[in-house]
């Protein structure tokens, strides 16, 4: 029972727990934090007399509460917990927090939880571990102007004289403690009902609602959720799920079983101002959240360790349930790879990287799990399991293990085990916890060599070692150049010639070094591995194999597939990056890039350009770089020109490659400097400026914004200023505040820093963007480093307990910082703070001296 007060941000709680004791013992200990306890009952049952406590108290560093009893709980009976206590409704992020918006001139408060996922324990005592979960019946008191929400539906509502009410809501299923919720707000909601009957609403700012932005998130909200239900062949658990649109959230959304809660940015939609980008990011964070209500809240990871079993299954599952809604965008075939696999190696490449399952002890090494380590490699290793299992087995498979498992718990070896069985009933035996478990209980990822056999007629030899980018740091320690990493390794191959490419067979790679027979290679052929990027490893051939690849694609590129090009340029970038090749391969391979007509790749070799041009623009030879960069992007820019401006026009499926690739080369040229390109984003704001209507096209906005402020002078900062405080839709607000960080002028950006730290003009989440975007541009980027070590204590107040967005703040401020004085400096600053960050700083960075040798094919 709890009693919201918003008129001073208080709160105070009954809580009864019906307990029953397994051995006896005189103390009861469950977690809290931060709470006032005012009084605590034990008896047999809630009429019983009770028994006589002789004490309670806190105890801060380990987070719990102690009930000391006079004489032992007996042995298999049963007890009801009473305790009294009260809290502040805090002005952060975590726990039961308030937030603000503002309407008609008027702010308007609300309260909501975040729990997940040691913070249900600030807002009641309670046993806060996945393992243990319970029922949980949830009455809320509050004032009648308000309504309150929880996990399940309102049951009864009793008005009091006194203007309140108190909502007493149905009882859950078994759940853990960190995915219950509840929220205090003046919101108001649309709803729809789904096939089987589950009532789905979006509730929101009243203004939002009225103007339709959330109509979009119910209407896929609805769809996906009957998705699921038929993939799964498991029905929605609860009779609704609530939506909740909020102002301020730490992450993108929260997963809450029936009330999964949102930041408005990732929510709220209007689609006559919203770009491709953004509809794309909407829709895959309610992909997300929604596989939650499966993989997390009906099957419940046992212990943090494998936080991925839900965070990885999410994560894939955002493209393949985005593919349901978009069939024609090949999410999962394609966009996966540049947005998950790519960006992840990048990261599990460095040698301070963690197994996906990594050990967890105490509280405070609950929040490092929650990283893109578990989402997206996990979401990485789950796509190569279902590819070598097969996709209708793989189905089958999860469908068995969250039936078995349902309202419990689950380990990473109960899932090896039912998909083992799945793969049994088709006749096929393959031990998938063996496999697994290297992928999983390792940290990193193999890079697979291929090299021809000179002697010996279609035969290749293959090697898997450790992928590293700094390979020096093999030798100095031993445990990176350990030979025991090894990998079983679903090798799939194919060879191909100037005209065709022949049907991929699979190799199982487990040893260091092994011989493998290719049937179809001749002097002719170039081979190819990993087809379309399945398996979660990098692959290298001999600088022969690697010439006649490139050769293929500029004859004739569309012999390989879009996502097999797209791999090609990642691991060349990469693996030139790291040793392995010479720098000259990843840049003669884009050469073919003004005859590449798919986004894939063009996106892949862009992923893998900006970085490369950050590390390079601070040196003399930049200009050699650019150039080059320039001529590869200028035909394709000149074919497909500009987009026309159509705000009527809805966001259908077929042109969203197209529109994808128009947008990433527009980008490329303005960043990189087309002439062109900055006359036009000048002209399109000059035209917005003088008119007052904004006819730029939706989809290069973002572009068109940050260019002009680049280029032009203050009054347009100011006019961007303007429209950032004056527009309402959340769309574009987010992109107006990201132009602002593009300034050349050191002053506006000195400005745009210490504004981001006022709550009422930039949102607390809001802020780290606006810090790490400064620290993007050139211009800004000692400024925005200045700025986090003079704020540190600011900052570290306001996120230090949201650890993921304080360390996504650290490595963004210190990405593109690239001299040897700029490292020592890092090094220093934070070694006294975060020792265990130093390795990691070291292993990232790359000093000045290394930029060089990317210049020398270009130079020659």
């Amino acid at each position: 029972m709890l009693s919201a007060f918003l008129d001073n941000f208080t709160f105070c709680g009954e809580v009864n727990v019906h307990l029953e004791c397994l051995n006896a013992s005189r103390y009861i200990v469950l977690h809290a934090q931060r709470l006032h306890v005012q009084a605590v009952r034990v008896a047999e049952d809630r009429l019983a007399g009770g028994l006589r406590v002789a004490g309670f108290f806190l105890h801060p560093p380990t987070q719990v509460f102690v009930v000391v009893l006079n004489r032992s709980l007996e042995a298999r009976r049963t007890y009801n917990l009473k305790i009294v206590y009260s809290a502040l409704i805090e002005n952060e992020l975590l726990g039961f927090f308030r937030s603000s918006y503002v309407l008609h001139g008027e702010r308007r408060f609300l309260a909501v939880t975040q729990f997940s996922p040691t913070h249900a324990r600030k807002a009641f005592p309670c046993f806060d571990e996945p393992i243990y979960k319970a029922t949980f019946k949830i009455s809320i008191r509050h004032q009648a102007t308000y309504l309150s929400l929880s996990n399940m539906p309102v049951e009864t509502s009793v008005f009091e004289e006194d203007g309140w009410v108190t909502d007493h809501f149905s009882q859950t299923p078994l759940m853990s403690t960190y995915y219950l919720a509840w929220a205090v707000c003046n919101f108001t909601y649309r709803e729809t009902i789904t096939k089987s009957g589950v009532v789905v609403r979006l509730y929101a700012r009243p203004d939002a609602i009225r103007r339709g932005s959330g109509d979009y998130a119910l209407n896929i909200t609805r769809r996906l959720i009957e998705f699921y239900e038929d993939y799964f062949k498991v029905p929605y658990s609860l009779p609704k799920l609530d939506l909740l649109a909020v102002p301020k959230h730490p992450y993108a959304a929260m997963e809450n079983w029936g009330l999964s809660v949102f930041v408005e940015q990732r929510i709220l939609l209007d689609p006559s101002i919203s770009s491709i980008p953004y509809l794309l990011d909407v829709t895959m964070v309610i992909v997300h959240e929604l596989c939650h209500q499966w993989f997390g809240d009906l099957v419940t990871p046992v212990w943090w360790e494998d936080v991925w079993l839900k965070e990885g299954f999410a994560h894939y599952f955002e493209f393949v349930g985005t593919d349901y809604l978009y069939p024609g965008w090949n999410m999962e075939k394609q966009r996966f790879l540049t947005d998950v696999v790519h960006e992840v190696m990048l990261l599990d490449g460095l040698s301070s990287s963690h197994p996906v399952s990594q050990e967890v002890q105490q509280a405070t090494d609950i929040d490092r799990v929650f990283d893109w380590i578990a989402y997206k490699k996990g979401a990485a290793l789950i796509r190569m399991l279902a590819n070598f299992m097969g996709h209708s087995v793989f189905q089958m498979g999860l469908q068995d293990y969250l039936t078995i498992h349902m309202y419990g718990n689950a380990a990473r070896n109960d899932l090896w085990n039912t998909l083992s069985k799945a793969l049994k009933k088709v006749g096929k035996s393959v031990n998938i916890q063996e496999v697994m478990n290297q992928w999983t209980l390792q940290m990193g990822y193999p890079v697979i060599t291929i090299i021809r056999n000179e002697t010996a007629v279609n035969t290749v030899e293959i090697f898997q070692e450790r992928f590293i980018y700094d390979i020096s740091t093999k030798t100095k320690d031993p445990i990176l150049g350990n030979s025991s990493y090894l990998w079983q390794i679903p090798l799939t191959i194919a060879v191909g010639n100037t005209s065709h490419i022949s049907s991929e067979a699979i190799i199982w790679v487990s040893n260091k070094s092994e011989y493998h027979r290719i049937p179809a290679l001749d002097e002719a052929s170039w081979l190819m591995g990993n087809i379309n990027q399945t398996g979660y490893f990098r692959v290298n051939y001999d600088i022969r194999n690697w010439r006649l690849l490139i050769n293929q694609l500029m004859r004739n590129h569309k012999v390989i597939s879009v996502s097999n090009r797209a791999g090609l340029i990642d691991d060349a970038f990469n693996l030139a990056r790291a040793g392995y090749l010479p720098q000259s391969i990843p840049l003669e391979i884009i050469r073919y890039l003004s005859e590449e007509k798919d986004f894939l790749p063009w996106h892949a070799a862009s992923r893998a350009l900006y970085p490369l041009d950050k590390l390079l623009d601070r040196t003399e030879n930049y200009n050699i770089f650019n150039e080059y960069i320039l001529k590869q992007v200028a035909s394709m820019y000149l074919k497909l020109g500009w987009p026309t401006n159509n705000l009527n026009r809805s966001l259908i499926q077929a042109p969203y490659q197209h529109e994808e690739l128009r947008r990433e080369v527009i980008m490329l040229a303005c960043s990189f400097g087309n002439k062109h390109c900055h006359q036009q984003a000048a002209t399109l704001i000059s035209d917005w400026i003088s008119s007052n209507r904004n006819r730029i096209p939706l989809n290069v906005r973002d572009i068109v914004y940050c260019t002009g402020v680049s280029l032009m002078d203050e009054d347009v900062w100011e006019f961007i200023w303007m429209k950032f405080h004056s527009t309402t839709a959340i769309s574009e607000k987010k992109i107006l505040l990201e132009a602002l960080t593009c300034s050349d002028d050191r002053n506006l950006l000195n400005r745009l820093l210490n504004l981001s730290l006022n709550s009422e003009v930039v949102l607390d989440q809001d802020a780290i963007d606006v810090i790490i975007h400064v620290a993007r541009n050139p211009h800004g980027r000692d400024l925005a480093w200045k700025f986090f070590r003079e704020k540190w204590k600011i900052l570290n107040a306001r996120y230090g307990e949201a650890l993921f967005m304080n360390s996504k703040l650290i490595s963004g401020v210190t990405e593109f910082l690239n001299t040897e004085v700029e490292l020592n400096e890092v090094e220093w600053y934070l070694s006294e703070w975060y020792s265990a960050i130093y390795l990691l700083l070291r292993q990232s960075f790359a000093v000045e001296g290394d930029c060089l040798p990317w210049l020398s094919y270009l130079c020659v």
